[in-house]
């Protein structure tokens, strides 16, 4: 099966406000799929329709001449929606097993409700364990596992059953340096393994180590859909001046454009803005000019084009949330 995943026009409403807007694409089998948005934008609603957690809405009634598709490993999810559950492991963005038993007791009890017998789920329990490098502390109580082994034993959970399919969302979020490298690198492994995965994150730079395409959603809706590479060709060799400053002063932009018409300018948010790498531009005389209009510069610092800038010019936004994600840690 090529495609594991299809999506048609999807809608999902909370009373007056729409969490997702008819979005539609597409996942291949063997692929990791990254979803990425910030915090609020419609990942997590996402995953629940398609794993059958949720129900989607129907068309607007403005809209009469379209309609909802919804298949997920072949079985229509409009029809059967808790039909495909058996075929797909979920690790939600919070941790769903039971703190009093320990991680071994976890991976079996979640085997038994598969139906998986006594001798198998023992021997299920012990090599996931290993592929997790849990075995050390599979006798302790999960309430005592640090953040980041709990993610790791969420994920065996996931694949008690081995699924094909696996649903991350958000699976390093708060996690330390090391942590979020382990976890990374054991979703790497499960993808050379053949595991088709559907990743939801707002790390951009996480995104970009371990997605083959990514999907952008903002409020609701889709932007583009492409693969990492295609997405980063626009920016690829570009160099920009990052600057970091105090608040910059009304119709700034406008100015900035008068005095450098050739220089691309993209104002990232408040305290930060970005130039593109000109000849003309010189740093000393940046920096003089803002200094004329009044802004306090903190520093300037040369950086590679990345997701991120791709991700700013698609959505026309920076998201808060990964910038508030960065600040603990990620590597």
């Amino acid at each position: 099966m090529d495609r594991v995943i299809v999506v048609r026009n999807l809608w999902k409403h909370y009373g007056e406000t729409a969490a997702v807007k008819g979005i539609s694409f597409t996942v291949h089998a063997g692929e990791i799929f990254g979803f990425l948005g910030p915090n609020g934008a419609g990942k997590t609603t996402t995953i629940n329709l398609l794993t059958g957690l949720a129900r989607p809405d129907p068309v607007p009634a403005e809209r009469p001449e379209e309609s909802t598709e919804l298949f997920v490993c072949g079985i229509n999810l409009l029809k059967h929606p808790r039909a495909v559950q058996h075929l797909l492991g979920v690790v939600p963005d919070e941790n769903n097993l039971y703190p009093e038993l320990s991680g071994y007791e976890n991976l079996c009890f979640w085997a038994s409700l598969y139906g998986i017998r006594k001798k198998e789920r023992q021997e299920r329990a012990r090599e996931l364990l290993n592929t997790v490098n849990l075995t050390e502390v599979a006798r302790e109580k999960f309430a005592n596992y640090s953040r980041g082994l709990k993610r790791r034993l969420a994920i065996a959970a996931a694949l008690v059953h081995r699924p094909g399919l696996l649903f991350l969302d958000e699976p390093t979020t708060g996690l330390d340096v090391a942590a979020a490298r382990s976890v990374r690198r054991l979703i790497t492994q499960l993808h050379q393994a053949g595991t088709t995965i559907f990743l939801t994150t707002h790390y951009l730079e996480e995104a970009e180590r371990l997605c083959q395409r990514l999907a952008f959603i903002v409020s609701g809706r889709l932007g583009r859909i492409d693969t990492v590479s295609h997405l980063l060709e626009p920016v690829q060799g570009k160099q920009f001046l990052e600057v970091l400053c105090g608040p910059l002063p009304p119709h700034f932009q406008e100015v900035f454009s008068r005095v450098y018409p050739e220089v691309s300018l993209l104002v990232a948010g408040p305290g930060r803005f970005q130039v593109e790498v000109s000849p003309r531009l010189k740093v000393p005389a940046l920096v003089q000019f803002l200094e004329t209009e009044g802004v306090e510069v903190l520093e300037v610092k040369r950086k590679q084009a990345s997701l991120e800038d791709v991700f700013v010019e698609i959505t026309g936004i920076e998201a808060a949330a990964i910038k508030q994600e960065k600040a603990k840690g990620l590597p």
